[in-house]
Formats: C-alpha cells, structure tokens, sequence
C-alpha cells in the first residue's frame, strides 16, 4: 500500500480545491465558474452576512477578486443564452450545485419526503401541501410569507428564528427538501420557490439514477474534491452514511478509480484518485471563509494542517469566544498560519479585522505582510475603501503595520 507523508496529503488536499492554479488574467467569466464548480461540487450556502455571504467567498478565495453577478446569474437565473449553471439542495448542507448533478441526491429527496425538519408538522398537513403546490403554480416564484399571504393561513404572529415559523413555511421547506419544489432565485437572501419542474431542464428533472450508483459517483467527487481523504472525511463532503459509504468505495476501489494509502500520522487508512500527482512544493494563499470546503470537516483539517482547531463561534457568547464571530483561517504558501476576525463595516467603509492570531510557530512577521495584501484585495473586492485593524490578538501589531505601509 503506498504511503503519503503528513506534507504530501497536505499538499494534495489543498492542489485538489484549486488553490495551486493561478488566477484568471482577466475577469472570472462563467466559464471558470463552471470548472470551478465542476473541482469544488459545492458552494455552502449560509445567512452570516457579516462580511460577505459564505457562497461568495471560495470563489474569490480560488480565482480572486470578481463580479458576484456572474455567480448570482449562474445560480438564480435562466435565459436561452445563459442557461442556469446551480440549483439549490442539501448537497453538504443547504448549498449551491450544478444543475445537472440534481439526480443524484433523489434518494435524499425521497428521504426527506416529509422535509429534513419537523415532518409531524408536514405529516399532519398533507392537505396545506397541496395547497401550497397549487399556490406556486398560481402565483409562480414566491416568497413562503407570499404564499401564506396568498393561502390566508396562519396569521404571522410574533418574528422569532427559524423553529417559530408558520406551517406554511415549515411545509414550502418540506417541498424543498422533497424535490417538488426548489429556489427559483434569491432577492435579499429570500428564497423565492417555485415548481421544479418550471426551473430544470427535462432532460434533468426526468434523469433517474439508482441510489448505489449515485452514491458510487458522489464517493468519488468528493474523493476528487478532497484529494485524499479517509472514509469519514468523503462522507461528510456529501453528508452520506457509512451504510452508503463503506460498499461504494469497496467498488471504486475494485473498478480501478480509487486506491487506498496509508497517510502518516493518521490513525485510519485514506483513498486517493489513481493517478493523482502529488505536487512537490506547498502553495496556495487565500483567506478561507467558515464555510469553505477546504475546511469543512473540522477532524481532517486538524489532520492536514499540523493541529488546527477552528471552531464556527457564531452561537458562544461573545465572553466565551477564543478568536471572535466570523473567523477566517488564513491559507499561507499551501499552511494555515493564522486567523482573522472580520466584519464589513460598510457605514465606515471598511474592511474591519477585530482580531488577528497567528498560529503557534509561526512568526507575526512572515505572516502579516501577504496576510495585509489578501485583506486588501478583499476590501476592494467587497467595495471597501480600507483594511482597519484593532488590537486584539498576537498578529494584530504586525499586521497594523503591515497595512499601514504596504510594499
């Protein structure tokens, strides 16, 4: 069985999310969109909008700074000339995914026939579904107070977060879940739904695959997206079970597409694409929202990058967060060096760090300076006039500086 060493794992991991390609020259078109789509799988989609919204950000994170348009199109609209690129589902969580992968994931829709959450809610509404379907029908795109509005349903009552919203929206959610209904684009964030099969193409929407098949071919993207990873790692790329899991890597493995290697220093044996080339330097800098895929399950990343932790510590409260509300790691020459608590503050017309950490051995010094130059970019990229820095945290002197007098 060949053997990775820790750095060789590393390296592949971070080369096989984009980070070892250089930016387009020019502006990101729809076309290095879709190849990104096509390595990544997955964008996470997420309500933080603190400094950008989490779907946004690998992809500046890979190809630098760019017209969030050309996402927002990909995603949210259809033309004969500029056909929709994503569609919305549970692919890792609620996320971003090509159109075309939509049959894959029919078995998690039949899954969550009832929707993912509150399915006494739904089971006890067969009737409010229908309703709903045939409001959508009716009033096409549509907001789940729209369709409410339209149902004369439960009266709104107080606002509170997601676990007090009406039936309504508990069954629009199942409907999502389900595959009946899906986003047919986003204003301010809202999901607007609509019926399926008004968004996909027939050729999508009638494509039936076996769940052992699809589950085969998900195994192998996210093997593909993550490089190399254990068992675990490649389930929770898509959210899969180890019931799903354990026989279709048995398979890729017999037919050829994958091959086991053990990685030193981890405890479980991992799976690489056959052929993969392990590349022979470490590079790749970029800040890494919370969300991204390069970071999304957190024991592998401990694994790769030599024992960060990194926790999401939006949900502690502010006395008891270590780092602060909306942390970036910071990708430096293919390593996670450091942190960065970061806020948009768009009245000041900034691009706020509330608090800057390096990580242990590694020198403020060598840090701050790329560390300033990615944070810069990332301001003018979100229509910010500057990069502040407060005190707070062991890199924060240095990186004052280094943004205070750019090379």
């Amino acid at each position: 069985m060949t053997t990775l060493s820790a750095a060789q794992a590393r390296r592949v991991a971070v080369a096989a999310q984009g980070f070892h390609e250089p930016a387009p020259r020019g502006p990101v078109t729809r076309a290095h969109l879709k190849r990104l789509i096509a390595r990544l799988q997955v964008l996470q989609l997420d309500s933080v909008s603190v400094a950008v919204r989490a779907h946004y950000a690998p992809v500046f994170s890979r190809l630098g700074p760019y017209d969030r348009d050309v996402l927002d199109r990909a995603a949210w609209s259809h033309s004969a000339r500029s056909p929709r690129l994503l569609i919305e589902y549970w692919a890792h969580e609620a996320a971003l995914m090509a159109v075309e992968d939509w049959p894959l994931l029919r078995w998690r829709m039949r899954q969550y026939r009832h929707g993912r959450w509150g399915t006494d809610i739904v089971k006890k509404n067969a009737r409010l579904a229908e309703e709903v379907l045939a409001a959508v029908a009716e009033l096409g795109p549509s907001t789940a107070g729209q369709i409410e509005a339209y149902l004369e349903s439960e009266p709104r009552g107080r606002k509170g977060p997601w676990w007090d919203r009406s039936e309504t929206k508990w069954v629009a959610e199942a409907l999502w879940s389900a595959g009946a209904l899906t986003t047919a684009t986003r204003v301010g964030f809202a999901r607007h739904y609509e019926l399926t099969e008004r968004v996909l193409p027939a050729a999508v929407l009638n494509r039936q695959v076996d769940e052992a098949d699809a589950v085969r071919e998900l195994c192998l993207r996210a093997a593909s997206a993550l490089g190399v990873g254990t068992e675990a790692d490649i389930r929770d790329y898509f959210r899969l079970a180890a019931a799903q899991v354990k026989p279709a890597l048995a398979d890729l493995v017999g037919a050829g597409h994958l091959e086991r290697v053990d990685v030193e220093g981890w405890s479980a044996p991992a799976y690489l694409r056959v052929g993969q080339v392990v590349p022979r330097q470490d590079r790749g800098t970029a800040l890494l929202c919370p969300f991204d895929p390069l970071i999304f399950f957190r024991p592998r990343v401990e694994r790769l990058f030599g024992g960060f932790h990194y926790r999401i510590e939006i949900y502690t409260p502010a006395q008891k967060r270590r780092y602060g509300y909306y942390v970036w790691p910071f990708l430096l020459d293919g390593n996670l060096v450091g942190r960065v608590d970061l806020k948009a503050d768009r009245v000041a017309g900034a691009l706020a760090v509330l608090g800057a950490f390096a990580e242990d051995g590694c020198e403020p010094a060598r840090v701050a300076g790329p560390l300033a130059r990615e944070l810069s970019a990332m301001a003018s990229w979100l229509g910010l006039e500057a990069v502040t820095v407060a005190a707070r945290g062991d890199l924060a002197p240095a990186l004052r500086r280094a943004v205070d007098s750019p090379l």
